[in-house]
């Protein structure tokens, strides 16, 4: 369809002239009213070791135990053509604009060959030279040689930063094909030994144990590593070849100039060039930025004519401009001081946009943000270009999948003044990449292959962080929030940590209580994730204090989630403190501190010699099964029931003590021994009992059960201190323990006939006395009762129903007797009728 001629049907017309057919509505890609629908949190479920991990950026992540279902299988390594996509990845991207000329390596042939030799014996080659001295050349030459050496190929890794485990990661990701899955370590290190690949590893900033460390982990593997010689060096035992790169010689740094300018060159640029090559130690780097140096002069040279024909341009020169030569427009030769920190001078010389790309790398530490964020943060269009210039000058190096300003030159560009307004370049790249983090659009990897100029980013501005304005939110605590959740999903773990500590520290500086808990959960997450459950519980329990002080309820619910989980993999018990047996922390401030073996238990135990003294004592635990842990539900159930039984066992305790002080004192003429109960049920002649339905056993007969224990004998009769014998009381105010109206220390046992019809109580025991009173007890005051001669005792075949104050003791049960005059204190039994 000709877009500049209409058809018909554009115009609601068909094609055959017929009548309009309606236009479909559209729906508006805004609402013109009302407030916008929030955008839907991006959240991403993994796997690491038996965990299931959901990293939540709203509420926080949600951490579980994996159920067998979600675990993954073992994985699988990545075929040939995925091993090329992933090695296309690992390198850095191609700078926009114009192609740069490829310049050879030159006088590194022979160390490129033994390098070969070595990795395909298997051995390890540490590669030591000065920064610029062509490190990164060589291993990409080297790579390329040793395709085929390896059943796994090669593996192109980043040590910049990097620690000895997140390069077994790197390693890991790059070899088996296992997306959203971290292994723990003890599966980690099992995978990574069965990788038979040639790791190119640049920029490698670690040596000593741990360098030891990732290489025994990898004994299949043939590393070609590149470092400088600040780094240091590997351990005699790890039986590492080393080799070391010279700077070049003379004509070799005549010919990198000359195949950088495109032209040979003349007699005073060969004397400056030899002047050069005796500063620089022969270091590749410099003659590069040389070269660009002589490039730019003959682009001022030739500035005049440029002019005329291409016109005025305002930041720079077209590339492909005319070289001639105007006599009166010569441009003196850069000074030796220039050429040997040229980066002011060629800076000085690019566009505005590259000039501003340098200083937010300035100020992110070196790290040049992607050549797609430059647009937006320069605010120029076109200012993707500005890598390519940046490039092309030697000012930027790759390293990785990114580019970082070359060595020397961030200390060039401060000294030339570009590191002034730092800290406002990064308050604008923080400002950018917080939004751009959070867009849903932007996925985990995007945002892990900038995690070092964000993390720069917020090092730098967390000490200066302040509380924000009213309806503001603090910049570098926001970068800190929409960052972290992509570190965590892209498996950027160290990266991720480094964001949730500052972001930490960011929001206490800046006064968000509700961000730093967010913060501090993660942090717990991350802890737990990594086994170190003591930092897991410290950091989860500070973060549901904070939301709880905010009144976040769903942050809360996800903090104590993942506090149980800490809980179920120590064997503690969350929330209930410490349990009996527990080591109890120290006491802080005034609080008062419990024992650890808990709170001795107040037992009420009557004496023998019934003096009515309370006894407080610790009664220790019965011996039971013993168990590590002891707590939870289930234990606080357990002491709210040994609480209650106690509180029951006082109460019948006092009781008992009520009931003996009255009825200790049986004087005849006391009047509240002439006062009778009249109980309103009455006792049957026959049934023994009070009306009340008595519990039948199999063949109908009442029946209360059987005695669980029975009672030694107390002891002959007439010995004090014994239970059918108490102590006389010391104190007249007292109540008196022996039966009032007797004579005598011993209890009577004589039966003396009552004039109630009722018959005599039966107190279940064990033992029936075997020496009765052979005389009935004489009484000091009248009586209306007659004394019989006594009858001998039987022992009763079950145990009969008792009136007694304190219920039935199943401890010790008092005798059977028939007296039916005054209760006995042994068995604080009221038996008959008190008249």
């Amino acid at each position: 369809m000709d877009p500049n001629d209409r058809g018909p049907e554009e115009y609601g017309h068909d094609a055959d002239g017929s009548s309009p057919r309606q236009r479909p509505p559209r729906d508006p890609l805004t609402t013109d009213f009302g407030q916008h629908a929030p955008a839907l949190a991006r959240t991403v479920q993994l796997v690491t070791g038996d965990y299931l991990l959901t990293v939540n950026p709203v509420d926080g992540s949600e951490i579980e135990a994996c159920p067998p279902s979600e675990l993954p299988g073992r994985p699988a390594k990545l075929t040939a053509e995925q091993r090329v996509e992933t090695d296309r990845a690992a390198r850095p991207p191609v700078p926009a604009g114009p192609a740069r000329p490829v310049l050879p390596l030159l006088e590194r042939q022979d160390d490129r060959e033994r390098l070969v030799r070595l990795l395909a014996r298997g051995r390890s080659v540490l590669v030591t030279g000065p920064a610029g001295s062509g490190r990164t050349s060589l291993l990409d030459l080297v790579a390329e040689d040793c395709e085929d050496l390896a059943p796994d190929g090669v593996v192109r890794l980043d040590g910049f930063h990097r620690t000895a485990d997140d390069l077994l990661h790197d390693l890991f990701y790059a070899v088996y094909d296992a997306p959203l899955y971290r292994p723990a370590p003890d599966e980690l290190r099992a995978l990574v030994r069965e990788i038979g690949a040639v790791v190119v590893l640049d920029d490698l900033q670690f040596g000593g144990a741990a360098l030891d460390e990732l290489l025994d982990a990898t004994p299949e593997c043939a590393f070609v590593l590149a470092t400088t010689p600040d780094v240091p060096a590997p351990s005699v035992d790890s039986a590492v070849e080393e080799v070391f790169l010279a700077g070049l010689d003379r004509a070799a740094g005549v010919e990198i100039l000359e195949r950088t300018v495109g032209r040979v060159l003349t007699e005073e640029e060969a004397n400056w060039a030899g002047d050069l090559w005796f500063e620089s130690e022969g270091l590749p780097l410099r003659f590069v930025q040389a070269g660009a140096l002589l490039r730019q002069r003959e682009q001022l040279r030739n500035g005049t004519g440029a002019v005329d024909e291409f016109g005025v341009f305002a930041d720079a020169l077209p590339v492909d401009a005319p070289f001639e030569t105007e006599p009166g427009d010569e441009v003196p030769l850069p000074s030796l001081g220039e050429a040997a920190a040229p980066a002011p001078l060629l800076a000085a010389r690019l566009s505005a946009s590259a000039r501003a790309t340098l200083r937010f790398a300035v100020a992110l530490g070196g790290e040049v943000p992607h050549q797609a964020h430059l647009p937006a943060l320069v605010g120029d269009t076109h200012a993707d270009a500005a890598l390519g210039e940046l490039a092309g000058c030697g000012l930027v190096s790759p390293v990785g999948t990114r580019y970082r300003l070359a060595a020397g030159v961030p200390a060039q560009l401060v000294a030339a003044g570009y590191g002034e307004d730092a800290e406002t370049q990064a308050l604008a790249a923080a400002r950018h990449y917080a939004w751009w983090a959070g867009h849903p659009s932007v996925t985990p990897e995007r945002v892990c292959a900038e995690a070092d100029a964000l993390i720069t980013a917020l090092d730098l501005l967390v000490p200066g962080t302040t509380a924000p304005a009213e309806d503001e939110e603090s910049v570098t605590v926001q970068l800190a929030r929409t960052a972290a959740p992509a570190f965590a999903a892209g498996l950027r773990w160290s990266a991720w940590e480094r964001a949730l500590r500052a972001g930490a520290e960011a929001a206490e500086l800046s006064g968000e209580v509700s961000e730093q808990a967010y913060f501090h959960h993660e942090l717990g997450i991350l802890a737990l994730c990594g086994g170190e459950f003591e930092q897991a519980r410290a950091e989860l329990e500070a973060a549901v204090a904070m939301r709880g002080a905010v009144a976040d309820k769903r942050g809360t619910v996800a903090g104590r989630r993942a506090l149980a989980l800490v809980a179920d993999r120590t064997g503690t018990t969350p929330g209930f403190g410490s349990t009996t047996g527990e080591e109890v922390p120290d006491a802080r401030h005034e609080e008062s501190q419990s024992p650890p073996g808990g709170v001795p238990a107040v037992v009420l135990a009557l004496p023998p010699g019934g003096d009515g003294t309370t006894l407080v004592t610790h009664r220790a635990a019965a011996p039971g099964p013993s168990r590590a842990r002891r707590g939870g539900l289930r234990g606080l159930a357990r002491r709210n029931l040994v609480a209650a039984g106690a509180g029951a066992l006082l109460a019948a305790v006092l009781g008992t003590v009520v009931t003996l002080g009255a009825t200790s004192n049986n004087d005849a003429d006391d009047p509240s021994n002439q006062v009778g109960p009249n109980p309103s049920a009455s006792q049957g002649l026959n049934d023994g009992s009070l009306g009340a339905d008595l519990p039948t056993n199999g063949d109908g007969k009442s029946d209360t059960g059987t005695a669980t224990s029975r009672p030694t004998d107390p002891g002959p009769d007439g010995t004090f201190g014994t239970s059918d014998d108490p102590t006389p009381p010391s104190d007249t105010s007292k109540p008196s323990d022996d039966p009032s109206g007797t004579q005598g220390g011993g209890s009577s046992h004589s039966p003396s006939h009552s004039s109630s019809s009722k018959p005599p109580s039966h107190s279940p025991s064990t033992s029936p006395s075997t020496s009765p009173s052979t005389s009935p007890s004489d009484t000091s005051s009248p009586s209306p009762t007659e004394s019989t001669p006594p009858t001998e005792t039987t022992p009763p075949t079950e145990p009969g129903t008792t009136d007694t104050a304190s219920g039935p003791a199943s401890s010790a049960p008092a005798e059977t007797t028939t007296s039916a005059t005054a209760p006995e204190t042994t068995t604080a039994s009221v038996s008959g009728d008190v008249i």
